[in-house]
């Protein structure tokens, strides 16, 4: 996560630590429509120091012109992993008076990918210095109510031009394995698994109650509740999820908000080395 300001040592100090320990690191794009620091500022600091990066856009807050440009600039400063969302509503960040934008959604701007990767300009004829290199991503909600829903969103972006597929935090292994078989293997997308750190059982009813989508079982909330030491218990679950997940997917995307230094104990006890993963 950009911080919240101009001075990004925290940021990089968390992404140190998991460098050799990743393929890769999200950056994120004005999450729950908050202000933070430019996600493709802080991408180009990971190249810097050696660590591959996931550049986040959202299309909420910009036009399809700044959009273009941000993906031209991405390419330039050698960012190639581009993750294309909608973005969250403005409503539910902290100035829900700020006007959101909305021209293109996470489709148009997958197709928008597609076409910089042909070289095509975007009004006419050829781009000047040829094609980009730009690896587009998505994401996918695997709780999602609808398969016949959700799959027709993803033949979508797959037909747009999506590569791979993160998906958002799944906490029942039957619902990854199911929306793996009958969703994406079918149209022949990679998936990243969502794991997310669960803190303690209050953190976990707080995102059952506030989070869209999200379905954290009753059982994994009454171990939190028990645990003696709750945070531990977080990394315990988390490692078992990792472990269950590789088995179903082509790789795991581990979310721990404002607590990226645990990863490495869950990729420890899910005994997951970087060859491996």
């Amino acid at each position: 996560m950009p911080p919240r300001g101009a001075d990004p040592s925290h940021a990089i100090s968390m992404a140190m630590g998991l460098k050799d320990r990743v393929h890769a690191i999200n950056v994120t794009d004005g999450s729950r429509a908050v202000m933070r620091m430019s996600s493709l500022a802080l991408c180009r600091l990971l190249l810097d120091v050696g660590i591959e990066p996931i550049l986040q856009m959202a299309c909420r807050d910009r036009n399809r012109i700044a959009l273009q440009s941000d993906l031209l600039g991405a390419h330039v400063l050698g960012i190639r992993n581009v993750l294309c969302l909608t973005g969250d509503p403005v409503r539910v960040g902290d100035q829900p008076e700020a006007r959101p934008v909305h021209e293109f959604d996470s489709v148009k701007l997958l197709k928008q990918v597609a076409a910089f990767n042909r070289g095509e300009d975007p009004v006419s004829g050829q781009l000047p210095d040829g094609p980009t290199a730009l690896f587009a991503g998505a994401a996918a909600d695997p709780n999602c109510r609808s398969l016949t829903g959700l799959r027709g969103r993803l033949e979508r972006k797959r037909d747009a031009g999506v590569r791979f597929l993160q998906t958002q935090m799944v906490m029942d292994p039957a619902v990854l394995e199911t929306f793996c078989k009958q969703v994406a293997e079918p149209l022949e997308l990679p998936v990243l698994a969502g794991v997310f750190l669960l803190k303690s059982a209050r953190n976990a009813t707080f995102i059952n109650r506030v989070v869209p989508g999200a379905c954290i079982p009753e059982h994994l909330v009454n171990r939190l509740e028990q645990a003696s030491d709750p945070a531990a218990e977080g990394i315990a679950i988390a490692a078992e999820q990792v472990k269950s997940y590789l088995g179903m997917a082509q790789g795991v995307h581990l979310m721990a908000v404002k607590a990226e230094e645990r990863i490495p104990a869950i990729l420890d006890q899910a005994e997951v080395s970087l060859q491996e993963a």
